[in-house]
């Protein structure tokens, strides 16, 4: 299977210390071996999985979407607006 991730995927995790981006790498290879991992979501994001996660006292997301044998990783964050930059990238993006 094959990862692919988008900007704002890559640019949170560019940001983050090294034993966070550890973790984030073991929840990326998670996915990929399975991914039904995450909660499929309904309506406008219907073709998305959301993967919950925890890393200290947080609770971050990774969304994604996947293809006959490919992952494509949009975003990752908190809890917090989550959704709301989710949407706001795929407008901004084209839904691609």
């Amino acid at each position: 299977m094959r990862a692919y991730f988008k900007p704002p995927f890559r640019k949170f995790v560019k940001k983050q210390t090294r034993p966070f981006q550890l973790v984030i790498e073991d929840e990326v290879e998670n996915i990929i071996q399975n991914p039904e991992l995450g909660d499929l979501k309904k309506g406008d994001l219907s073709d998305f999985r959301i993967h919950r996660f925890f890393y200290g006292k947080q609770t971050f997301l990774i969304s994604y979407r996947q293809w006959e044998s490919e992952i494509v990783f949009y975003t990752l964050g908190s809890h917090e607006n989550f959704y709301r930059g989710l949407k706001r990238y795929l407008k901004g993006a084209g839904k691609s």
